[in-house]
């Protein structure tokens, strides 16, 4: 049997419409947001969003965790968080005379990181492995986490106060960073009538887990042409070659491009990719990885104009035909 026939089964279809649509219902108005989001999920990737308070980061990565199913444990990061609090500590039981691990919050199928800027980077550090390998070391102990494993991360913007910068190794643990924004006019006018309305927790469970590995193994199967592996490479190097930008994507990043363009494409419902897949992500998987070229001292760029520079390299890069 095709693999790709496989991959746009009617059941697979069926499934992702319903988690687009269950995911939706929690947060109106703004379906390009959710497409992201599902896209690294699907992709095997982590998500960060990063905004200002109050505009549905929580009740987006609380959506998703409820669509999906499995176990989901949030965290509340600040700035007195240690390592152990996310991963687990060996304690003394008394009943057997030794110690056993008392397991951490990051021991679930979704791990909702709310605030991660508000932890050290001491604390921050601590997800590094299991976001990169889906294992945690823990006193000499190497222990496989619950698949899937998926983190959805919520951070404020890096000025504000009590925040602390996230290290270059681990925002590039994220595949997406993705921007909310606030709600159409006609949403917020809905939420300020209904305040107590929790939108996130009336989200249906559409997918068990192992539903949700059938679905990204199914990425797998979608077939990405050569000419489009060549577009994607040629974007990776522009970004290296440009004077505008001072570091470049690396080649873990121009893997997981070509690995969210194949889930954007089952997404969509194809069972191949398109420039456009390649296109539409190059923004939010590529933003948080490369940094602008040099400025005065002191200046610190907003990422509206790192994006925009970016975006500049990338609409350089003729599209195959």
């Amino acid at each position: 049997m095709n693999s790709s026939i496989l991959a746009v089964a009617p059941d697979r279809l069926e499934r992702l419409t319903a988690l687009r649509e269950a995911v939706n219902s929690a947060i109106e108005g703004k379906e390009a947001v959710v497409e992201l989001a599902l896209t690294a999920l699907l992709a095997r990737g982590h998500v960060l969003l990063e905004d200002v308070p109050g505009v549905g980061k929580t009740t987006l990565a609380r959506a998703l965790a409820h669509a999906v199913g499995g176990a989901m444990r949030r965290v509340q990061f600040t700035s007195d968080m240690l390592p152990g609090d996310v991963l687990g500590v060996p304690v003394f039981d008394q009943e057997v005379n030794d110690f056993r691990l008392r397991r951490g919050p990051i021991f679930a199928n979704v791990l909702l990181a709310d605030e991660i800027n508000r932890a050290s980077p001491r604390t921050q550090s601590a997800l590094l492995e299991a976001m990169n390998e889906g294992q945690v070391s823990i006193d000499g102990q190497t222990l496989q986490l619950p698949e899937p494993f998926f983190v959805v991360a919520t951070q404020n913007p890096h000025d504000y106060a009590g925040t602390f910068p996230l290290p270059e190794s681990q925002l590039d643990r994220f595949m997406m960073r993705i921007e909310i924004g606030y709600p159409p006019p006609e949403v917020e006018t809905r939420l300020m009538l209904d305040p107590q309305l929790d939108r996130a927790a009336q989200v249906p469970q559409v997918l068990e887990p192992k539903g949700l590995l059938d679905l990204q193994r199914a990425v797998d199967r979608v077939r990405i042409d050569p000419s489009l592996g060549t577009y994607l490479q040629a974007i990776i190097v522009a970004t290296r070659t440009s004077p505008a930008l001072s570091t470049g994507a690396s080649t873990r990043a121009g893997m997981s491009l070509s690995r969210a363009a194949r889930a954007h494409a089952l997404l969509d419902g194809r069972d191949h990719c398109i420039p456009d897949d390649i296109h539409r992500l190059a923004i939010p998987l590529l933003g948080h990885r490369v940094r602008l070229g040099a400025h005065a001292e002191g200046y610190v760029p907003s990422r509206e104009e790192a994006e925009s520079v970016l975006k500049d390299v990338i609409n350089r890069v003729p599209a195959p035909l």
